[in-house]
């Protein structure tokens, strides 16, 4: 209790009696600033680490999730995936194939030189050339280039019709002694020459390779100096002969044409035999 029967505060702040020396007090005034300074600068210093330590753990972080996300990526590389400097190498020798494609690949216009439409799968490809027309023989025997069309076209009609060798033989001989085998037209007939003809003759209105006469039913005038037709008339009489195939070809021949030289027709058998040989070789 003061002196004027105030009580002391118990709670109230202390300071110091009136005798403490001056130096004392300022003394502890200097140490408590110190000590108020150092208490800030250890908490700054406290902050300082603290902040340190959190960047550390930041970066630690960062750098553990970059290694996870590094380490996925190698696995999925050794799981099937391509690096970067091998997909650029897939995509080079790529764009490489397409380019020799290009170059190796001919174009459309150029693969089809034709619009037929089955040329481009064209395939070409593919397809099988058409066989090469025979050659036609020589002349032989002594005929020329029309007298040997002429035979020919007399073998090829009787091979048609299925007439033997011996036949074609005949028929070859009797043409060669009527018109020297050529398609010759009558100057009796005017209308004869109307058709294709190489020659003009005057036995009457006898006409074509066989010399046959429409006016004794051999046939209209026209189809008599067609080859083809002419030779069919012929060869079909010619069948309707018993034993031809056993007589002697002028005998045969005579029988279909009833030629007021009958033993002329023989004098051919050889140079007809040799023509027809040279058209349908021996065995075919």
């Amino acid at each position: 209790m003061r002196d004027d029967g105030t009580l002391d505060d118990p709670y109230a702040p202390s300071r110091p009696t009136a005798d403490t020396e001056d130096g004392t007090s300022t003394e502890r005034t200097t140490a408590a600033s110190r000590l108020r300074a150092y208490a800030r600068d250890l908490s700054g210093r406290r902050r300082a680490q603290l902040a340190l330590a959190t960047g550390v753990v930041c970066c630690l972080g960062l750098t553990a999730v970059v290694q996870v996300r590094n380490d996925d990526a190698d696995a999925a590389t050794r799981s099937g995936s391509l690096s970067s400097s091998e997909l650029a190498q897939r995509a080079e020798q790529q764009r490489a194939s397409r380019s020799l494609d290009r170059t190796a690949a001919p174009s459309a216009s150029a693969a089809a030189p034709t619009a037929s439409p089955a040329d481009p799968d064209t395939t070409a490809s593919a397809r099988t050339a058409a066989p090469a027309r025979p050659t036609d023989p020589a002349p032989v025997a002594g005929l020329d280039e029309d007298q040997m069309e002429n035979a020919e076209a007399i073998v090829r009609t009787g091979r048609k019709m299925g007439v033997p060798r011996r036949g074609l033989v005949i028929a070859v001989a009797t043409a060669m002694q009527e018109s020297n085998l050529y398609n010759v037209a009558s100057g009796v007939l005017p209308e004869s020459q109307d058709y294709p003809h190489q020659g003009v003759g005057w036995d009457h209105d006898s006409v074509g390779l066989f010399q046959q006469r429409s006016s004794s039913g051999w046939g209209p005038v026209g189809r008599l100096m067609d080859p083809e037709f002419a030779t069919r008339q012929f060869l079909s009489a010619l069948e309707q002969v018993p034993g031809w195939q056993r007589m002697r070809l002028t005998d045969a021949a005579q029988a279909v044409q009833v030629s007021a030289y009958p033993e002329h027709y023989q004098q051919h058998e050889w140079r007809a035999a040799r023509v027809v040989d040279a058209i349908v070789p021996a065995g075919r």
